[in-house]
């Protein structure tokens, strides 16, 4: 009967105990729980931390001007629509320069030789940072100097004595290096009076003096041409200056399309063997900028010019890698009137992927591209993709300040 009384003593005991641990368990497992909550909680965090580092990913991914995406973001993330549009615009320069800026907040001027003839060096350079102090987001001021037939501003004796070569006497008076050291004086030129970006080098490829793009290019098969604009794009990268490749696909043996349109017959394999190689070059060196030509390249799109055609600037992006400024040929060219004969070709221009509009009439483009935003038939993603590209450049060059 001890036994029997002792027995259950025993397990009575034995169950008390295990109740007990089991009492204790229980506070382990519910802070193995908060801690798992924690911990989670803690990831969770990490993860938009992480997410917030690059919240600009929606529009870009990295690239030529990455390095000051974040400034760029957060000065788009301040901006007017407005301010945007105007920001798309490379006007050609008019004589009420100042007020034309301030008004419609334009990303920037092109200057021909009419704007620049009756100055000085000194006058020149008054007139230039007119518009810039007035601007709230300092202007890209741009010029085509490409050497040759082409030059805006060293034609007139008051800036230079002797306008600067054309690209082939440059490559004959020196070589690859005589090429490097025209683009180093000009971009120095330049650079000194104002401009922050030259409209050249010339890329296309041309070899038959009747074409009608065959004065302004090297003259020489592609790969010549590839290494010249690898000198001249270096070059103006080491000065400080911005340049432009030109024109994207390729110009060929096609007419004039200041006066008409221009329809390029060749094949895919010509552009991709020939065309496209000085503007690797280039890209690879480092150009900040691609204008597109309005030649309707039938391999590509049989439909639309170049400047107004996706697909040719999914090429430049996706195959070439190009993560700069895509901008348009003056969208005032008859390529393009010719076209766009009942409607207007800027808000096509911007769906199409250019990030710059050249253009003349650019009061009719500001409201044009408004309207067109403020309907939808511009996203506002394409909008700030193709700002925030252009406030970043504007960083690499100096022109903001972080």
């Amino acid at each position: 009967m001890r036994k029997h009384f002792a027995a259950v003593l025993i397990c009575a005991f034995l169950l008390t105990g295990c109740t007990a641990v089991d009492d204790v368990s229980q506070p382990i497992m519910e802070t193995a729980s908060v801690t798992e909550a924690a911990v989670t909680t803690t990831v969770s965090e990490t993860t938009v931390t992480e997410s917030e580092e690059k919240p600009w990913e929606y529009l870009l991914t990295d690239g030529e001007f990455s390095e000051y995406y974040d400034a760029a973001y957060a000065m788009l993330s301040e901006m007017s629509r407005e301010e945007k549009v105007g920001q798309l615009l490379l006007a050609r320069c008019p004589d009420n320069a100042s007020e034309q800026a301030e008004k419609f907040r334009l990303g920037g001027y092109v200057l021909f030789k009419r704007d620049v003839k009756g100055k000085t060096p000194e006058t020149l350079r008054e007139f230039i940072g007119g518009f810039q102090s007035v601007s709230k987001i300092p202007m890209i001021c741009a010029v085509d100097e490409e050497g040759g037939e082409i030059v805006r501003v060293s034609s007139l004796s008051a800036f230079r004595e002797t306008r600067f070569p054309s690209p082939s006497k440059a490559y004959k008076n020196g070589g690859f290096q005589g090429v490097y050291d025209d683009y180093s004086e000009k971009s120095g030129f330049l650079l000194d009076l104002g401009f922050n970006l030259n409209l050249a080098p010339v890329a296309d490829v041309s070899v038959d003096p009747k074409d009608y793009i065959y004065s302004r290019t090297l003259g020489l098969p592609a790969e010549e041409t590839a290494e010249y604009i690898r000198n001249a794009v270096t070059a103006a990268k080491e000065a400080g200056i911005s340049s432009c490749l030109k024109h994207f696909p390729g110009y060929g043996n096609n007419a004039d399309t200041h006066t008409g349109s221009a329809i390029d017959e060749r094949s895919e394999d010509t552009f991709r063997n020939s065309d496209f190689l000085p503007f690797k070059a280039g890209i690879e060196a480092g150009a900040e900028c691609v204008l597109v030509s309005h030649n309707i390249v039938k391999c590509f799109d049989s439909e639309k010019p170049a400047s107004l055609s996706p697909e040719i600037h999914r090429i430049l992006r996706e195959e070439l890698g190009f993560s700069g400024i895509i901008m348009t040929d003056d969208l005032s060219m008859d390529a393009v009137s010719l076209f766009c004969t009942d409607s207007l070709p800027y808000a096509e221009a911007v769906n199409a992927g250019n990030d710059i509009l050249i253009v003349t009439e650019y009061e009719a483009a500001y409201n044009d591209i408004l309207s067109a935003v403020e309907s939808g038939e511009i996203t506002q993603e394409t909008i700030d993709r193709a700002v925030m590209r252009i406030i970043a450049w504007k960083y690499s060059k100096g022109l903001l300040e972080q």
